[in-house]
C-alpha cells in the first residue's frame, strides 16, 4: 500500500511536466500576446499588457512600429530564444514562473499576486465545501431512508431545480432580488466584493457581520453547484448498500434497522462521496471563475480570468502550475480517503 502511494506521488512529476509543457507551448503561439498588446499600447490603441513596463522599448504614441522596435520587444519578452530554453528558464530559474513579473502589474511577481488572492478564495472555498457536505450528506441519507415518501419527492424537485440552474445565473438572480439593483425587490446585501471599503476600521461583531453579508450569496452559489450531484450520489449509494446481502444478514441476526444503517451501510455508502474530498484542494485555492466574476470577488478565479484576458502569461502559468499540483495531489488524497473509510480496500502495486 505504501509503495502504491509513493508511486502515485512520483507520477505527479511527469504529469505536471506534460501539463505545463503543453500549456506553455500554447501561450507562445496564441495571437494577441504580450508583444502585440505592447505594440497596441505604443500606438495608443490599448493600455493592455506591457503598457507600463519601464524598461521595455518605447516609441511615440500613434507612430508606426518599426522592425527594430518590434525586434527589441521580441528580445525583451524572451521570444527570440527557443521554446525549450524559455521553458527551462520558466521551470527552474523562475521557479515555475512564480518569480516572473506580471505583464499587467509590472511591480509585482506572479507569486505576490497569487498570495494576495489566495486568502479570499480560501474563505469562500472552504466555507462552500464544508456547507456542501454538511447539507448534502444528511439530506441524501434522509432521502434514502424515506425513499418514495412525499419528503423524497419534494426534496427531489428542489434538488433538480437547483441542478438545472447554472451557478452564474443563480448568482445574477440573487443579485437582482437582494442587492439593491434597479430591478431588485430588496436592498439587503452588498452587490459584490469581499468586504466593505471601510472594513479596516471595523472590529468585532461589525466586521463579522460585514464579512457574512458579503459571503452569503457567493457561498450559496458555491453550494448550489454541487448540491444536486452530492445529494443524489449519497442517496443512491446508501440505497445500494441497504439492498445488499450483508445488510439483510445483519437484520436477520436481530439488529435494528437503525443499527444496520449507522454501523454498517453508511460507512460503505460514503466511499463514492470520498472521490470529491480530493477536490477540496483545488476548490479552496483556485476559487470559482464564474462566481467571482459575477460578485466581483478579488480571488484566484477572477485573477486567472484577468490573466487570460490580458495575456498575462506569467500569472496565468503560475496559477495553472499551482492548481495542477493541487489537483494531482487531490487525486492521491481521494485514494487515501478510500482507505480511511474502508480499510478493506487494497490498491494494487502493479
Amino acid at each position: 500500500m505504501l509503495f502504491y502511494f509513493l508511486k502515485r506521488i512520483l507520477l505527479i512529476i511527469p504529469t505536471f511536466l506534460a501539463i505545463t509543457i503543453l500549456c506553455f507551448g500554447l501561450t507562445q503561439f496564441v495571437p494577441g500576446g504580450p508583444i502585440e498588446q505592447h505594440m497596441m499600447a505604443m500606438r495608443g490603441l490599448d493600455s493592455g499588457a506591457g503598457a507600463t513596463a519601464t524598461t521595455a522599448p518605447s516609441t511615440t504614441t500613434g507612430q508606426p512600429i518599426s522592425d527594430t522596435v518590434r525586434q527589441e520587444l521580441i528580445e525583451y519578452y524572451g521570444f527570440d530564444k527557443p521554446i525549450l530554453v524559455r521553458y527551462k528558464k520558466w521551470l527552474i530559474d523562475d521557479c515555475i514562473g512564480m518569480k516572473m513579473h506580471s505583464y499587467k502589474f509590472t511591480d509585482k511577481t506572479a507569486w505576490e499576486l497569487i498570495c494576495e488572492r489566495i486568502p479570499v478564495s480560501l474563505w469562500f472555498g472552504i466555507t462552500g465545501f464544508i456547507l456542501s457536505y454538511l447539507i448534502c450528506i444528511p439530506l441524501g441519507i434522509a432521502k434514502a431512508l424515506r425513499h418514495g415518501t412525499s419528503f423524497d419527492l419534494i426534496s427531489s424537485v428542489i434538488v433538480f431545480v437547483g441542478y438545472a440552474i447554472p451557478a452564474f445565473a443563480f448568482g445574477m438572480l440573487l443579485k437582482l432580488i437582494f442587492c439593491g439593483t434597479v430591478d431588485s425587490l430588496f436592498d439587503l446585501l452588498p452587490l459584490g466584493g469581499f468586504e466593505s471599503d471601510n472594513a479596516s476600521a471595523l472590529t468585532g461583531f461589525a466586521l463579522i457581520k460585514d464579512r457574512f453579508l458579503h459571503m452569503l450569496l457567493p457561498v450559496l452559489c458555491y453550494v448550489i453547484g454541487s448540491f444536486a450531484v452530492l445529494t443524489i450520489l449519497m442517496k443512491n449509494s446508501l440505497l445500494d448498500q441497504l439492498s445488499s446481502d450483508y445488510i439483510r444478514t445483519v437484520l436477520s441476526k436481530g439488529a435494528t434497522r437503525r443499527y444496520a444503517v449507522w454501523h454498517h451501510a453508511l460507512r460503505n455508502a460514503l466511499i463514492p462521496i470520498a472521490t470529491g474530498f480530493g477536490g477540496i484542494l483545488t476548490i479552496m485555492f483556485a476559487g470559482s471563475v464564474v462566481i467571482e466574476k459575477v460578485f466581483e470577488i478579488p480571488g484566484m478565479g477572477l485573477l486567472s480570468l484577468e490573466a487570460i484576458e490580458t495575456r498575462d502569461y506569467p500569472v496565468f502559468m503560475g496559477i495553472l502550475s499551482l492548481t495542477s499540483i493541487l489537483g494531482l495531489l487531490g487525486q492521491v488524497l481521494s485514494d487515501l480517503c478510500y482507505v480511511i473509510i474502508d480499510p478493506r480496500i487494497k490498491f494494487s502495486n502493479k
